[in-house]
């Protein structure tokens, strides 16, 4: 017994000793267990370590941390690999550097997490194929997404729904990103070498519920500024929206380019085609019939949309002009009726810091018209879409105080000679703000997805723009998003016309194409039906759309014009100029004030004579285009008409090349300058001079030739009629005068430089010629020799000493230019 009972205690003891030995290993376990867990430095930190109890913190898409001067994204986990707009522009510019506001970059990024860190991802919807084909594997091992930039995680904060995780942007903002800064065409035109970190920093950053908007001062060094040249650098604020895009993308619209539409492409491997294929597709905003409506729509009646269009005007427009804007925006609604919709869109002021003080214009759920006090005379238009599906998710339409300067001198020099409200260079509240209602229901066509369509203006006659009824009924264009100003044909004792567009059948139809729901079909099940509407108004000039140009080839979708042909209307248009030009003094002077008014308003009629010139010159060697598609008969592209190019050529002749003595008044120059006539007329008529011998129309003019035969109006014929008339004084051997005299020196200068010269390149397209190998230069040699041995002639003929000279330079200039040894 005692020997069991000590084998016992010793088992017992044992045991003890076994148990206390692992409680002391436990013991060390746990404490390097311990020492494990604690963080790396700069590994993930304890949260509270990082979002200190000092952080301003903004809640929105992403939890926005301050700390101190360190900034912070707190990323929910179901955001990660959702996509998201960023757009990247100059909120604030260097002077000489235009204006801010201008968009610079846009790209789609998506967030992905990739072990301890955060991966900011660019994503391509450029080359697209559907995921359930075998050629999608392709597609995505060729467009692999590149990283933008790498953030280490900060922390990690856990809550019972999401795993938020913090990180530190401080350095993507103030350190050079190219991506999100300055844009590199803009760094190679300055010079700029590199960024001046100890002169950038992060001046905002906002969390909103859908979007994030980063507001971060850029210093660049930059050897050659557009201002403030001592500094050596320039110095910008940037402005980055990054927009959280829809889980489900609207809809598609497909584009045809016989409606003007703002569009998107990309490039489908999926299609069952044997060649790669871009599709495009409409930028709109998501207009949908509620459920319960669908009935309704169906027979015929207007619905209020799921989602209305809601422009805000911001606080900080002038009281006086808030009607006026509003009218502007909901001038729509009559479009989006034929569309099936009934208010679709609607103007609201912004609320009160009292109503809601969380309302913000930088909040992308709202669209808001921003008044800048900015002496840049503009407005524009733009708006940012979904890369996917072309879905408006919001616009700013930034008007510019300063517009109203524009508009009060188109309308005085267009319309003052008919119209006593605008014989002033100051304008009744009434009279602006009708001025401001029509910009403003311009620029919110922009941002309903309509481009220009300067084809628009050609389709009224130029006589019914003279008729009171007719006016009324249709305005001045089809379009309200054509250039066409005010009614400048109209000539006293024409009655009451209308003196500008509205909103006009071809905007009723394009905005019904473009929105009206097509119910229970896919995007490609809705062409057929919307080629048929197209089709419909096929052939009917009010309906078609012509886009704009940079540098005039269609004679028919001219900025500025109107009517159905451009040398009726231009007269009309000068017989008001020269009523204007005497009652300047009265018009625009005020007791005590100097004469800048009537410097500037001087300077207004010649822009816009110029403006006629440059219509009229666009009908020689002038190309219609009609866009069409397969099925559709006639021509795409048409030549003007003989008769056409020819009253175009004797317009030019009698109006601009014959000296233009109307403009000439010194008792207006005599206010305002010590000289400065003679060069003023100069280079008005070389400016047209010039135009028209432009390579490309002369290209178009020995086209016109080669199809057309002999009812065409070809290139000799057109430089014969041009020589004739500009040096018409050659076969009378009568005095030319100093005006002339300039003029045909200029000739023979341009001559010299088609000789001399190709064609220079144009980023706007148009036409394009060989210069050395075509008829170009045998034709102007030839015009050149006639022209010498005509000036010989006439050398003999006139008794004007100065004329006389002046053939004798001329016939020098010619030699050197045939012979230049």
């Amino acid at each position: 017994m005692r020997i069991i009972k000590l084998l016992t205690l010793l088992v017992f003891a044992a045991t003890i000793t076994t148990s206390c030995g692992s409680q002391k290993s436990s013991k060390k376990s746990a404490t390097a267990g311990a020492e494990k867990k604690k963080p790396k430095k700069g590994g993930i930190q304890p949260y509270t370590k990082v979002i200190t109890k000092d952080a301003k913190s903004d809640e929105g898409l992403f939890t926005v941390h301050q700390v101190e001067d360190k900034y912070f994204y707190e990323i929910p986990d179901s955001l990660f690999n959702r996509e998201m707009l960023m757009v990247t522009r100059i909120a604030k510019t260097a002077a000489g550097l235009g204006f801010g506001g201008g968009k610079q970059n846009t790209e789609t990024l998506r967030w992905q997490r990739k072990n301890d860190n955060v991966l900011l991802r660019v994503v391509s919807h450029q080359v697209v194929a559907a995921d359930s084909l075998p050629v999608s594997m392709a597609v995505e091992n060729s467009n692999f997404e590149p990283i933008l930039y790498s953030f280490p995680i900060q922390a990690i904060k856990k809550d019972s729904i999401n795993n938020n995780i913090v990180i530190d942007v401080t350095d993507f903002f103030t350190k050079d990103v190219p991506s999100i800064g300055f844009p590199k065409r803009s760094r190679t035109r300055y010079k700029a070498t590199r960024l001046d970190e100890k002169r950038s920093y992060i001046d905002t950053l906002r969390s909103y519920p859908l979007n994030i908007e980063s507001r971060h001062v850029k210093t660049y060094l930059a050897s050659s500024p557009p201002s403030n040249s001592s500094t050596g650098s320039i110095t910008l604020e940037m402005s980055n929206s990054m927009i959280l895009l829809p889980k489900e993308p609207m809809k598609r619209r497909y584009f045809d380019q016989r409606v003007g539409w703002f569009a998107r492409g990309q490039q489908d491997y999926g299609l069952d085609a044997q060649e790669t294929k871009t599709v495009r597709y409409l930028d709109r905003w998501r207009l949908e019939v509620k459920d319960e409506d669908i009935a309704k729509f169906e027979a015929g009646e207007l619905v209020v949309p799921k989602k209305q269009i809601v422009y805000y005007i911001d606080p900080a427009t002038p009281v006086q002009w808030r009607k006026y804007i509003k009218q502007g925006i909901e001038d729509w609604q009559v479009a989006f009726e034929a569309a099936g919709f009934k208010n679709a869109i609607i103007a609201a002021d912004a609320p009160t810091k009292e109503e809601d003080p969380d309302w913000s214009p930088e909040d992308v759920r709202y669209s808001v018209v921003r008044y800048l006090a900015s002496p840049i005379p503009n407005a524009n238009g733009p708006h940012v879409s979904d890369p996917r599906s072309g879905e408006i998710l919001e616009s700013d339409i930034n008007w510019y105080h300063n517009v109203m300067t524009l508009l009060r001198n188109w309308f005085f020099v267009q319309t003052a000679a008919i119209n006593p409200d605008a014989q002033s260079t100051e304008f009744d509240e009434a009279v602006m703000g009708r001025l401001i209602r029509f910009v403003s229901s311009h620029e919110v066509g922009h941002t309903l997805g309509l481009p220009h369509n300067m084809g628009s203006s050609i389709a009224y006659n130029v006589e019914d723009l003279r008729d009171p009824e007719f006016t009324k009924k249709f305005g001045t264009a089809p379009s309200i998003m054509d250039y066409a100003r005010f009614n400048y044909i109209a000539q006293p004792g024409d009655g009451d016309v209308a003196l500008m567009p509205n909103i006009g059948p071809y905007d009723k139809y394009s905005i019904a194409w473009g929105y009206r729901p097509i119910l229970n079909k896919t995007a490609l099940e809705e062409k057929t039906i919307l080629d048929q509407w197209i089709l419909e108004k096929a052939g009917d000039p009010v309906y078609r759309f012509g886009r704009q140009q940079f540098g005039v080839v269609d004679h028919t979708s001219q900025t500025e014009d109107l009517g159905d042909d451009s040398m009726r209307a231009s007269s009309y248009g000068i017989k008001n100029l020269q009523r204007i030009i005497p009652n300047l003094g009265k018009w625009t002077g005020k007791e005590g004030e100097n004469f800048d008014n009537l410097e500037t308003m001087y300077g207004q009629v010649l822009g816009q004579y110029n403006r006629y010139m440059g219509h009229v010159t666009g009908n020689i060697g002038g190309v219609k285009e009609t866009y069409k598609a397969y099925g559709q008969e006639g021509a795409v592209y048409e030549h003007a008409s003989r008769d056409k190019q020819t009253r175009a050529m004797k317009f030019l002749q009698e109006e601009l090349f014959s000296t233009p003595e109307w403009l000439i008044d010194q008792n207006i120059f005599n206010k305002f300058e010590s000289d400065g006539a003679i060069e003023r007329i100069r280079s008005t008529q070389v400016r047209t001079l010039n135009n028209l011998l432009d390579f490309g129309r002369m290209a178009r003019l020995m086209e016109n030739e080669e199809v057309n035969g002999t009812s065409a109006y070809g290139l000799l014929e057109m430089m014969q009629d041009l020589r004739k008339g500009i040096f018409s004084e050659l076969s009378k051997g009568q005095t030319i005068d100093r005006y002339r005299r300039n003029l045909q020196r200029a000739y023979v200068e341009r001559l010299e430089f088609i000789m001399n010269n190709e064609q220079p390149r144009s980023r706007f397209g148009g036409s394009s010629i060989d210069v050395e190998q075509s008829d170009i230069r045998p034709i102007v040699r030839a015009e050149l020799k006639q022209l010498r041995s005509d000036a010989k002639r006439s050398i003999g003929r006139t008794r004007d000493q100065l004329s006389k000279i002046h053939l004798e330079d001329l016939v020098e200039r010619i030699d050197l230019i045939l012979d230049p040894k």
